[in-house]
C-alpha cells in the first residue's frame, strides 16, 4: 500500500509505492523439486505426508460407511423372493401377456413375417422358438437338471417345494421337427403369462358367471369341461378388426384353451417353467397383414386394449 509523505512542509503530499518485484519464473524441474527450500511441487515432504494421511483416513472412513450401508441393504434382500410383492411392488398384480417368437430386431416390433416356401425366411423364427423352448424340452438346462419337477394334474398338485413339468409331448405338431408349422403356412404362436411372484389367479369356473365379452367358442369349451378342470387361466385369440377375423382362419389351442391352476402361484422354486399355450393358426390368409389380439381371462386380470394395453398382447402376422 502507498504511504503519504509531506516533503519540506510545503503541504504537498507525495505517495511512495513499494517496489513490486516481478514473479520469479520457475522451471518445471524446480517446481518438481526445489533444492533451495526442499519442496516437492511446492510442498515440503512433511506437508505431503500429512496430506496423504488425511486423505487415507477420509476415504477409509467413507468406504467403511458405504460398506455398512450396502450390507444393511443386502440384509433386507433375499434371492428366494422379492421384498415388495403384489400390490406393494412396481409390477403390481396384473400379469402381462407375452408371445413367442418375437423378433430380436426392435424395428420389426410384434410382426411375424415370413415366406413359407423359403427355408431361409422361416429359419430365424423357428430358431427363436427352439431357443425359447429349449428348457422345456431339455431338463438338463434347468437348475438341478429338472429333478425338482413332477407331473401334475388337477387332482394331484405339486408337493411343497416342487414344481409341475410342462408336457411338451402334448404340443402335437407344434414342434421343431415340423418347423412349428411355419413351412406349411400354418404357424404356431406360443402364448404365456408374465410371472408375478405369489400371484394367484381367480378363475372363471362358473358357467353362469362368465363375462359377456368372452368369445362364445371359449364359453362352450368351459361348459363342456368337468367342473374340477375349470380352474384355469383361459386364453383366446382373434383378429382385432372384422377383416382380420375373416383372414385369421381356424384357431386351435394346444394342449388346451387354458393354463391350469396347479402352475400357480410362481414362488421362484428351482426348475419352474411358465405354462405356455401353442396357438395354432391352421389356415390364415396369405399375402396380407393380419392383426391379432390374444387375451388372458381371469377375474383378477384387468383387460384394456389400445396403447395402454393390459391383460392382452397384440401381434401381426404376414405370410407371403
Amino acid at each position: 500500500m502507498a504511504s503519504p509523505k509531506d516533503k519540506n512542509g510545503t503541504g504537498q503530499v507525495t505517495y511512495e509505492f513499494p517496489y513490486m518485484k516481478p514473479k520469479e519464473k520457475v522451471s518445471l524441474r524446480k517446481f518438481l523439486y526445489n533444492s533451495e527450500n526442499g519442496t516437492i511441487m511446492s510442498r515440503t515432504p512433511s506437508n505431503w505426508a500429512k496430506l496423504l494421511i488425511f486423505y487415507a483416513i477420509f476415504y477409509t472412513v467413507l468406504a467403511a460407511l458405504f460398506a455398512i450401508c450396502f450390507q444393511g441393504l443386502l440384509a433386507t434382500l433375499t434371492e428366494e423372493y422379492p421384498k415388495w410383492q403384489l400390490d406393494r411392488s412396481l409390477i403390481g398384480t396384473n400379469p402381462g401377456v407375452g408371445f413367442r417368437p418375437i423378433s430380436e430386431d426392435t424395428s420389426q416390433g410384434s410382426l411375424i413375417w415370413f415366406k413359407a416356401s423359403d427355408p431361409d425366411s422361416i429359419r430365424p423364427w423357428t430358431k427363436l422358438l427352439d431357443d425359447y423352448l429349449a428348457p422345456y424340452q431339455n431338463e438338463t438346462l434347468l437348475p438341478g437338471e429338472g429333478k425338482n419337477q413332477e407331473m401334475c394334474d388337477f387332482d394331484s398338485p405339486p408337493k411343497p417345494g416342487r414344481v409341475c413339468a410342462v408336457e411338451v409331448s402334448k404340443w402335437e405338431h407344434c414342434n421343431s421337427e415340423n418347423d412349428y408349422g411355419y413351412s406349411k403356412s400354418s404357424p404356431c404362436i406360443f402364448v404365456k403369462l408374465n410371472r408375478i411372484f405369489n400371484w394367484i389367479p381367480e378363475f372363471y369356473d362358473d358357467v353362469n358367471d362368465l363375462p359377456g365379452d368372452m368369445p362364445e367358442e371359449l364359453k362352450a369349451h368351459i361348459a363342456q369341461l368337468d367342473e374340477s378342470k375349470r380352474k384355469q387361466v383361459w386364453i383366446s385369440c382373434r383378429g382385432e378388426h372384422p377383416s382380420d377375423r375373416e383372414a385369421i382362419g381356424p384357431i386351435k389351442y394346444i394342449p388346451s384353451h387354458g393354463m391350469p391352476s396347479y402352475y400357480y402361484p410362481f414362488t421362484n422354486a428351482p426348475g419352474y417353467l411358465s405354462p405356455v399355450i401353442a396357438v395354432h393358426l391352421e389356415k390364415p390368409a396369405l399375402n396380407r397383414l393380419i392383426n391379432i389380439e390374444c387375451r388372458a381371462w381371469a377375474k383378477n386380470i384387468q383387460y384394456q386394449g389400445g396403447r395402454e394395453r393390459s391383460g392382452s398382447v397384440h401381434l401381426e402376422l404376414m405370410i407371403d
